[in-house]
C-alpha cells in the first residue's frame, strides 16, 4: 500500500510542480514581460506605424523585409479611419470599412463577440488602421519589376459611388497607373469571416509585363499574451511539406525573419487567443512565405506571401484570386472552410495541441451535448459520466484490488512489525501476499493515472476554444471559461473588497477541494509522517491551485470526484469490506496524542 501511495503522491506532485511553476513564477514574469513590452509599444508605435506603410511592393520592403521609415503620427482610431475614403463593410457577422489607401482590410469589428460579460459591452476589434493604437491589417497587392508602377500602401483607389461591401453586393475597386495598366480589384466576404480577393491586371504597354502576387497580415505592437505553454500566440501558418509553423513575438524580435521557398500549399497569419487573421494563397502553384519583425526595437510584426511570377503579354490580362481569413476562431466554422475551400489544414488555426486526436474529439462531444441540453456546464457534467463509463472497466478492475489490498491490511501490517529491521524481507514477504492473494499493488493508481490526461485535455478544450468564452453555467458562474468570481475571503461578496487572485477561493473551488478531501477519506491515513501532512494537506493546495483555474475545469473535477466516491463505496462495500467513511472522516477532527506514533486502525473487513 506504501508503494502504492508513493506512486499516487508522485504523479500528484508532478501535477503540483507544474501549475504551481505556472502560477507562482512564469505568470508573473510575464506579467513583468508584458509591461515591460506595453512601455517600448509606446515609445516605439510611431516608426513602426511609418515602418508599415513604407513597405510599398517593387522596392526594399518587399513582403518578407519591411522597411524603416521615419516616425509618423499616431492618432485615435476614429481620427485614422476619419483621415482616408472607405468603403463600409456591412454582414451578420463583421461591419467596418475598406480603407481606399492601399485597399487594406484595416477596420472590422466582430459583432458577435463582445469584450465582457456584459451585454451592453463594446463588441471586439480585430483590425485597425497602421495610424491608430495597436493598427493590424490584412494587404495583398503586386511587386513589379524595376520601372513597373504597381499599386501599394499609398494607391488611392477608386470605387463606385455608395459602394458598400455585403455578402451579396462586392466591391470592385479600380487604379490606372498612367504608363499602360489597369488594376481591377474584386473583394467579396462570406456570411462569416472569410474574404475573397481577386485581382484583374491589363496590359495596354505594347511589351511584356512581369509581376508577382503577394499578400500580408501585418500586426504593430505586441500585444499582451495569456503566456501559457498550452497555448501559441503570433505568428503561424501551415506551409506544405513544411508542416505547421508557429512563431513567438519574441523568436522573431531576437532571432529575425524566418522564411520559406517553394511552398506549394497552405495559409500563413497571426493568431491571438480567439481571434485570427490569416491569409490564403490561391491560383499558384508555388510562393514564398516568411514572418519577420521590423528591425530595432519597432515593434512591428508580419506574416506574408509572395506568389510565383506572372507574365503579361501585351494586350493580356493576369489575374490573382487570394483569401483572407479575419475573425473568430470557431471550430465548426473553421472545419467548414477547411473542407469546403479546401485549405490544407486549416484546423490547426486553432490550438489543439500535440494531443489533438483526443482534445478535438473532445471538443465535439462537448458541443454534441451542448446543442442537445443548451448548457456547456451540464455538458461538461455529461461527459464526464462518459468518460467514466468508457474508463469504468479498468477503475472497476483498480478499486477491486483496493479493496483486496485492505481487506489484507491486518496481515500486511503485521508482516511489517515482524520484520521491521529487515526491508528487503520486508518486501519480500509482502510480495509473497499480493501474490498468494492476487493483488497488483499498483492498481489502485489507474483512476489517477487515467484522470491527469482527460484533466488536461478538458483544460486544453475549455482554455483555447471560444464556444466556451462566456459560455454561462447556473447562478454566478457566467463564463465558464473565467476562474469562479467568488472568494471565501470576501465572504463570497458580502465584504466590499477587491481579493487578490492567490485568493480568489470560490464557491466551486471549495466544493472541489471538499469532494477531494472526501474521497481520500476513504482509504486509512498513510503510516508515515511525512506522507500525513501531504495527505491531509493535499486538498487544500489543490483548492488554492484550482482556485484561478476556469471554472468549467473546477466543475469538472468536483463532479468527477463526487462520482468517484461513490463508485468507489459501492465497488468496496460489495467486495466486502467496511468502508467507515463517517468514522474517517469524524477521526481527522480529533486530537492526536503527540506520542502517537502507532499506525492508525485499518479498515476492517467483513466477516
Amino acid at each position: 500500500m506504501t508503494d502504492n501511495r508513493n506512486l499516487i503522491l508522485a504523479v500528484v506532485l508532478s501535477v503540483a510542480v507544474v501549475f504551481g511553476w505556472q502560477y507562482f513564477v512564469a505568470g508573473p514574469k510575464l506579467e513583468q514581460a508584458s509591461r515591460i513590452a506595453q512601455e517600448q509599444q509606446q515609445a516605439s508605435h510611431e516608426a513602426a506605424s511609418a515602418a508599415a506603410d513604407a513597405a510599398a511592393p517593387g522596392t526594399s520592403a518587399t513582403p518578407g523585409t519591411p522597411a524603416q521609415a521615419a516616425p509618423g503620427a499616431i492618432l485615435t482610431r476614429e481620427a485614422a479611419l476619419a483621415t482616408t475614403p472607405r468603403v463600409p463593410i456591412d454582414t451578420k457577422s463583421v461591419t467596418g470599412s475598406i480603407n481606399l489607401k492601399g485597399a487594406r482590410l484595416d477596420d472590422l469589428h466582430l459583432d458577435g463577440f463582445r469584450e465582457t460579460v456584459e451585454p451592453n459591452s463594446p463588441t471586439i476589434i480585430l483590425l485597425s488602421p497602421s495610424n491608430a493604437p495597436n493598427g493590424y491589417f490584412g494587404e495583398f497587392g503586386w511587386v513589379g519589376q524595376a520601372g513597373t508602377a504597381v499599386p501599394g500602401p499609398d494607391t488611392l483607389w477608386t470605387a463606385p459611388e455608395g459602394a458598400k461591401l455585403t455578402v451579396e453586393t462586392p466591391v470592385v475597386l479600380t487604379w490606372d497607373n498612367g504608363a499602360g495598366l489597369t488594376f481591377t480589384r474584386t473583394i467579396s466576404v462570406d456570411p462569416e469571416f472569410m474574404f475573397t480577393v481577386k485581382d484583374e491586371v491589363a496590359n495596354a504597354t505594347g511589351a511584356p509585363v512581369t509581376i508577382s502576387p503577394y499578400g500580408r497580415v501585418t500586426r504593430l505592437g505586441e500585444p499582451h499574451v495569456a503566456g501559457y505553454y498550452i497555448l501559441h500566440e503570433g505568428p503561424l501558418g501551415v506551409l506544405g511539406d513544411n508542416g505547421l509553423q508557429e512563431f513567438t513575438y519574441k523568436h522573431l524580435r531576437e532571432d529575425g525573419p524566418a522564411t520559406f521557398a517553394g511552398v506549394s500549399t497552405g495559409w500563413l497569419g497571426i493568431t491571438d487567443k480567439y481571434w485570427a487573421a490569416a491569409v490564403v494563397p490561391r491560383d499558384t502553384k508555388t510562393f514564398d512565405a516568411s514572418f519577420a519583425h521590423v528591425g530595432g526595437a519597432n515593434p512591428l510584426y508580419q506574416a506574408d506571401f509572395k506568389s510565383a511570377p506572372v507574365t503579361i503579354a501585351p494586350g493580356g490580362t493576369a489575374t490573382a484570386e487570394n483569401l483572407m481569413f479575419a475573425g473568430a476562431k470557431q471550430v465548426n466554422v473553421i472545419q467548414h472552410y477547411q473542407d469546403s475551400l479546401k485549405i490544407d489544414r486549416f484546423d490547426l488555426l486553432i490550438d489543439w495541441g500535440m494531443f489533438y486526436f483526443f482534445t478535438k474529439p473532445l471538443f465535439y462531444l462537448l458541443d454534441w451535448f451542448y446543442r442537445l441540453v443548451g448548457n456547456f456546464g451540464v455538458a461538461i457534467l455529461l461527459v464526464t459520466v462518459v468518460v467514466k463509463a468508457v474508463f469504468f472497466p479498468l477503475a472497476n478492475k483498480s478499486y477491486k484490488s483496493m479493496s483486496a489490498m485492505k481487506k489484507v491490511q491486518p496481515e500486511m501490517q503485521a508482516i511489517r512489525e515482524r520484520f521491521a529491521d529487515d526491508k528487503v524481507k520486508q518486501q519480500q514477504e509482502l510480495m509473497a501476499l499480493y501474490k498468494k492473494e492476487k493483488i497488483n499493488p499498483l492498481a489502485g493508481c489507474w483512476p489517477v493515472l487515467i484522470q491527469i490526461p482527460v484533466f488536461f485535455s478538458l483544460y486544453k478544450v475549455i482554455f483555447v476554444t471560444i464556444e466556451m468564452r462566456h459560455a454561462p453555467f447556473f447562478g454566478w458562474i457566467r463564463d465558464l471559461s473565467a476562474p469562479d468570481p467568488t472568494s471565501i475571503f470576501n465572504l463570497f461578496g458580502l465584504i466590499p473588497w477587491t481579493v487578490p487572485a492567490m485568493l480568489l477561493i470560490g464557491v466551486w473551488p471549495l466544493i472541489m477541494g471538499v469532494t477531494m478531501w472526501v474521497q481520500m477519506r476513504l482509504n486509512p491515513a498513510p503510516t508515515d509522517p511525512a506522507q500525513q501532512v501531504i495527505f491531509n494537506w493535499m486538498p487544500v493546495i489543490f483548492t488554492f491551485m484550482l482556485g484561478t483555474f476556469p471554472a468549467g475545469l473546477v466543475i469538472y473535477w468536483a463532479w468527477n470526484n463526487t462520482l468517484s466516491i461513490i463508485q468507489q463505496y459501492v465497488i468496496m462495500r460489495r467486495q466486502g469490506v467496511d468502508v467507515n467513511l463517517l468514522g474517517n472522516i469524524l477521526s481527522s477532527f480529533k486530537k492526536k496524542p503527540k506520542d502517537s506514533g502507532k499506525p492508525s486502525e485499518p479498515t476492517k473487513a467483513k466477516s
